[in-house]
């Protein structure tokens, strides 16, 4: 009698936890993978206004988000786009081929959420700007290092990286990030070109570089995605007053930041752009997918230090694609008043991931392939 009544006891308390923990999923999202490629490691927005559409109060301070199937708390940030409003959810996921998952948005504290994603103005060096994630590093360089002409460099670097640890506030720190000391270096040249992606006004076959960048403002920074904003002051090109301000952002796992560069001047006459790559002295491997949109170049071996790869990725077609003694460069038009959004980055052999020009150039076509077939988002 006392064992009926013990499983009774038991069996209550099992369906009263299992209606308590139900009653905690405030939203549940559901997200499916239609394609035939895994998606590893993907950071997806879910705008905010239709998680509040759905439960009209969120509590931010005590917010989970956990796999529904598994009870696994999944990582997430509150992006605000330099805002005192959120504008999206982030959630990073990763769903197998012809896959779903749910997710259950719950009122318990989370835990602490790894940084994977970082970036900072350097006033001490020059006035870079830096910022990384666990798989790579960029920066681009401020006004101050106008002031010293042998350095002078108008393109994107890249910080090669070994190590998912956030690194270069220690690179700085320590001074000495021209060397390999266990998690990468910077070995990159950009010099008076557009390096590793940065992208001009191009016009009667001649690139119309800006200045270093004067402003900076950070939006969002971390722990799944950092973005920030550049802004130039007005250069001449052709004959015409040109501004720009350049909107960055790079998310955990990826290898290419996204960039939304706006130019504004007086007329309202087309500005083609140009984005470029660094052409090496010896020879690499170079891609050029005019119809899909996708410009790479596998470096040839820097000695010890190892190559980087290189990758740009379209949103809409360019008209050209071209090879010269100097750069790799994809021209392009642009729409006045709107931004132009492409996606630049780099992968160095060294992390042991991308070894290959093979390797480096599927992974920009699977890229692309993930921009033209988004995950497909439901929310109950």
């Amino acid at each position: 009698m006392l064992n009926k009544i013990s499983f009774y006891v038991f069996f209550c308390f099992c369906i009263l936890f299992l209606s308590k923990a139900k009653a905690q999923s405030l939203v549940t999202i559901s997200i499916e993978n239609r394609g035939n490629t895994s998606r590893t490691d993907e950071v997806v927005a879910i705008p905010w206004s239709s998680l509040t559409a759905i439960k009209s109060f969120i509590d931010t301070a005590n917010f989970s988000v956990v796999n529904a199937a598994t009870n696994e708390k999944i990582p997430f940030q509150f992006e605000h786009k330099g805002e005192n409003k959120i504008h999206h959810l982030l959630i990073q996921v990763s769903i197998p081929k012809q896959s779903s998952i749910d997710l259950d948005i719950r009122k318990e504290k989370a835990p602490v959420q790894n940084t994977k994603t970082y970036g900072r103005f350097v006033p001490e060096r020059k006035e870079d700007f830096a910022w990384e994630n666990d798989k790579i590093a960029f920066r681009m360089y401020g006004k101050e290092l106008e002031n010293t002409p042998k350095e002078m460099a108008y393109g994107m670097d890249v910080w090669v990286k070994s190590t998912s640890r956030m690194v270069i506030n220690e690179r700085y720190k320590r001074g000495r990030y021209h060397e390999n000391l266990g998690d990468g270096m910077d070995y990159y040249h950009v010099g008076l070109t557009l390096g590793a992606g940065n992208i001009a006004p191009y016009l009667n076959d001649s690139i119309y570089y800006s200045r270093n960048y004067v402003r900076w403002k950070i939006l969002d920074n971390g722990p799944l995605r950092t973005s920030f904003q550049l802004e130039y002051d007005d250069w001449d090109v052709a004959g015409k007053k040109v501004k720009a301000i350049k909107t960055i952002s790079l998310d955990a796992g990826s290898q290419l930041n996204k960039i939304e560069a706006s130019y504004y001047y007086a007329d309202s006459a087309a500005l083609p752009l140009v984005v470029g790559i660094i052409k090496r002295k010896d020879a690499g491997t170079l891609l050029f997918e005019e119809k899909e949109g996708i410009m790479g170049y596998w470096e040839p071996e820097m000695g010890d230090y190892g190559i980087t790869g290189i990758g740009c990725v379209f949103v809409s077609n360019p008209m050209q694609m071209k090879l010269t003694n100097q750069q790799l460069l994809t021209i392009s038009p642009s729409v006045k008043n709107k931004p132009f959004i492409y996606y630049t980055g780099a992968a160095w052999n060294k992390a042991g991931v991308y070894t290959s020009a093979d390797q480096w150039f599927s992974y920009l076509s699977q890229f692309k392939h993930k921009l033209k077939n988004p995950l497909q988002i439901l929310l109950k």
